[in-house]
């Protein structure tokens, strides 16, 4: 993440990074954006939350003590057991936009800490089954302030060049969440008594408590800042944060000018913050179509079966044994953060399309030897045969993580303007949530009835998933939040977005402004010229 020519233009394009420090520091020699990543790491932490839950639960559903307080749920029981986490996510996401939109992306995140302290602490003290499920509830809703607000935070504040990346390892922290349960349900599996399952349930709290110093440092977002007016806070924490307190920084200037004229577009065009205008143009309609289907294929691809039935996919393979069960658990959730991670440093290096590519295929032939192997075991019941079925659970969360694990905010966050983004997340989110929701519904009953015929569904699901990437997902790498418009409103938004640059060139210094005019010129006449941004294959 230094600022060579070739791997800023990779990440920003060729105009922002003319303006970018040339001295070839890396960012690891700059204090001010130590202390922003920093930041940033921090706030990775809020997406533990989700991971946590499909963990715990996991773990929980190999604990007898959990079951006996549970009085043992099964099938329609169990899935709405684990489906409530998800409904508390779906009914606070629109609530969280409006929050974020309206009051601020920080707000939105302090009410999220409210119902993860409060459903925290009635999980760990639940008296009964029904208290334990109310605190699922609340803490759902704290995952929908978080998960909402906390990925704008990290694009609108993240360093220019680090945007693409750090708004990609946001939810890799879902696996440490993931990792932390698994290891204390493990730890706590032999205890006598119901802390085997309450000290697990109280941990869901380490991680947002570790973000907290992080976040309380951290700075509004500049571009809700210049929605609202605050034009000079907006301006002084883009020169604290991207250029060392440098005010006059040609960066600093771009910045604001990129910013305000796109926000102030949106506004001449009319453009709403409402769902309705989600649909009105071509090139929202397109983002739309990415958003639900990314989300849709992000809980139908076959990984829900196994987030939150790893114990009852592993029974049907002939593996019982609790330990063995937690023992693979906790080995998958450090696989896939290894990979998740992995992929997230990947983005401006190989691209979106490409991991989104590579993602598909390898979940589809990883999920068809699994569906074969499974097929086989109940057939045969050879012990070997069912054995195999986990490595090759192990390949198809690799290309899970590969593109649906760090792209399914951070793509949905990038391809949105200003006035939809919030908007764009929740729609993400609700379809997701709903995806999950039935997922977690249907898994158990469709599992306890055709058992290993079931995976068939993701199999044709996985093909799909294939072709849409292939045909309707634009690489987005090389572009700013404010110069998506390029790749899907095509070279009419860029012309317009050209003019109204020169237009406003006047409120950064003469000699900066003619350069960045001169530079804007350029790369939109070559891009005009060399290619049709209405093709995808182009893009």
């Amino acid at each position: 993440m230094g600022f060579t020519p070739t791997s800023s233009n990779n990440a920003v394009g060729r105009e922002l990074a003319s303006v970018l420090p040339q001295d070839n520091k890396g960012w690891y020699q700059r204090a001010h954006l130590v202390k922003l990543n920093l930041i940033i790491l921090s706030l990775c932490q809020f997406s533990s939350n989700n991971g946590f839950d499909g963990s715990i639960m996991n773990g929980l559903q190999s604990l007898p003590l959990w079951h006996e307080f549970m009085h043992t749920p099964t099938g329609a029981w169990l899935g709405f057991i684990n489906a409530i986490f998800f409904l508390g996510m779906i009914v606070c996401a629109p609530i969280a936009s409006e929050v974020s939109n309206n009051y601020g992306r920080k707000r939105s995140v302090w009410i999220g800490y409210v119902f993860i302290v409060v459903g925290v602490a009635l999980q760990t003290a639940a008296p009964n089954d029904k208290a334990f499920i109310v605190a699922r509830l609340l803490i759902g809703g704290s995952s929908a302030f978080f998960s909402n607000s906390v990925p704008l935070l990290i694009n609108e504040i993240a360093y220019p060049t680090h945007r693409g990346i750090v708004s990609a390892i946001f939810y890799t922290g879902f696996y440490v969440g993931s990792i932390i349960a698994a290891c204390a349900t493990f730890g706590t599996r032999n205890y006598g008594n119901s802390w085997a399952w309450r000290v697990p349930s109280l941990l869901q709290i380490l991680l947002p408590i570790v973000a907290l110093p992080g976040f309380w440092y951290c700075p509004e977002s500049p571009r809700f800042l210049i929605d609202k007016g605050h034009i000079e806070e907006a301006r002084r924490i883009i020169s604290t944060f991207h250029a060392g307190d440098d005010d006059n920084s040609p960066l600093v200037n771009y910045e604001m000018q990129e910013i305000e004229t796109a926000i102030a577009a949106e506004k001449t065009a009319k453009h709403s913050s409402s769902y309705a205008d989600m649909s009105r143009t071509k090139g929202n309609r397109w983002r739309l179509a990415i958003t639900v289907s990314l989300a849709i294929f992000s809980q139908w691809s076959g990984n829900g079966v196994v987030s939150y039935y790893l114990s009852l996919v592993l029974t049907t393979v002939g593996i019982t044994g609790a330990t063995d069960q937690l023992l693979i658990n906790l080995g998958l959730q450090i696989w896939n953060l290894i990979f998740s991670v992995a992929a997230a440093f990947s983005v401006d290096k190989l691209g979106r399309r490409v991991l989104f590519l590579v993602s598909a295929g390898t979940m589809l032939i990883s999920y068809v030897v699994v569906t074969g192997l499974s097929g086989s075991f109940a057939q045969t019941g050879h012990s070997a045969t069912g054995i195999a079925v986990v490595p090759f659970l192990f390949c198809f969360f690799a290309g899970y993580d590969i593109a649906l694990t760090p792209l399914l905010l951070a793509y949905t966050c990038e391809i949105w303007p200003y006035t939809l983004r919030t908007k764009g997340i929740t729609v993400m989110w609700v379809t997701a949530i709903s995806a999950i929701f039935f997922n977690t519904f249907v898994n158990p009953i469709a599992l306890e009835a055709i058992g290993w015929k079931y995976y068939i569904v993701f199999v044709v699901v996985l093909i799909i998933f294939c072709i849409t990437a292939y045909l309707f997902y634009p690489e987005t790498r090389g572009h700013s939040l404010e110069r998506m418009a390029v790749i899907f409103e095509g070279v009419d938004a860029a012309d317009m977005e050209l003019e109204q640059t020169k237009e406003r060139a006047v409120s950064v210094s003469h000699e900066t402004s003619a350069g960045i005019a001169a530079k804007t010129n350029t790369v939109y006449h070559e891009k005009k010229g060399a290619s049709n941004p209405g093709s995808l294959q182009e893009i």
